[in-house]
């Protein structure tokens, strides 16, 4: 071999969503934050993502994670995440995957029953108690930062279906929050096209109608996720329901998504559907399921807001090399419209919408 450039994977999923962790090869990048480290490789080092999301070597269905040191003298390690088409502050099911590949391997030393943690993701510090047991991490529970919501009960115009009430909420990213059942989902596996294809349109619509700035920081992006929801039950005083989030390109994420359950739980409380200390069990397409709960109150700025807790568990699949030859013609990948799809056919989906609701 000859490559010009090798990168050190631990290949790793949360309850599905694969999230794979860079540990060689990307020793560290300038910035004074973690966030200023994440905007440089966004804007100076974006070859990295392209390299190991994009095909030939990568899929539409992967994030990755880079492992840099910390700029926090409090936190043991520090980490920037990259999806398919943007790098969020943060991301509940990659930081589930960073501690686990950092525990498991021997980065960080595992201290069993639990080893507490502290990362700092480009959002701030990310507290962790992660339940360890005969070298596996069995579980991973985050203190997230703070919570809120953007807009309650919102009407929007959707080409091709019309008004939708809607809500919007960030928990490191921004979500527009939409009521399946509306719609006539379930949110099944079946289901997956339609709604991606319905949620990049709902996506864009909601972006456009209802700004939704972080009241800290202007720099982290406004709705960027769809999230379709089902109905909340109650059963021996536990909070249930089921979700599926629409990441861009157009694909749902496999996990119930920790940013999105902890976007949800900003909403469910500024709603007064569920009170401090809670336990919400979030479940996702496929099943699999976040336990999360508010741990607190707070504000940013003249924002309230909420701090969520939530926990999952995530299990490593492989370790590999990913490397670029200097004669191979696709140096930092492709991307091709038949998964990496951005446009919708507007008819298709007004007629897929109609059906589901029996028009």
């Amino acid at each position: 071999m000859r490559w010009n450039r090798t990168l050190t994977v631990v290949n790793c999923h949360a309850e599905g969503e694969v999230g794979n962790v860079v540990t060689g090869g990307v020793f560290d990048v300038p910035g004074a934050t973690m966030f200023d480290k994440m905007m440089h490789l966004e804007e100076v080092r974006d070859d990295l993502r392209r390299i190991c999301i994009f095909e030939p070597r990568g899929s539409a269905n992967q994030t990755v994670n880079f492992i840099l040191p910390a700029t926090d003298p409090r936190a043991q390690m520090g980490y920037v995440i990259a999806e398919s088409t943007e790098y969020p502050a943060m991301s509940g099911s990659n930081t589930m995957c960073v501690a686990t590949v950092l525990l498991e391997t021997g980065i960080l030393a595992m201290t069993e029953p639990v080893t507490e943690l502290v990362l700092e993701a480009p959002a701030g510090l990310i507290h962790l108690r992660c339940s360890c047991a005969n070298g596996k991490v069995t579980k991973v529970e985050f203190t997230n930062q703070p919570a809120f919501a953007n807009h309650l009960d919102k009407t929007i115009e959707v080409e091709g279906i019309g008004s939708l009430t809607v809500d919007v909420g960030y928990g490191g990213m921004t979500y527009v929050i939409v009521d399946a059942e509306k719609l006539g989902f379930r949110i099944t596996p079946d289901e997956a096209r339609e709604l991606c294809e319905l949620g990049q349109v709902i996506k864009a619509a909601a972006g456009a109608q209802l700004p939704s700035p972080h009241p800290l920081n202007p720099l982290i992006k406004g709705i960027t996720m769809t999230e379709f929801v089902g109905p909340i039950s109650r059963e021996n005083g536990v909070l249930k329901s089921r979700n599926t989030v629409i990441v861009s390109p157009g694909r749902c994420d496999r996990s119930p998504c920790g940013t999105g359950t902890s976007a949800r739980l900003a909403v469910m409380h500024a709603k007064g559907l569920i009170d401090v200390g809670e336990t919400f069990l979030h479940e996702s397409i496929i099943g699999s399921v976040f336990e999360s709960r508010i741990e607190s109150t707070t504000r940013l700025g003249d924002v309230p807001a909420v701090v969520p807790v939530v926990a999952g568990q995530a299990w490593i699949t492989a370790i590999s090399q990913v490397g670029v030859d200097p004669t191979d013609r696709f140096q930092t990948g492709f991307t091709l419209a038949d998964t990496w799809c951005e446009a919708v056919d507007d008819k298709l989906i007004k007629s897929r919408v109609s059906s589901q609701r029996g028009e």
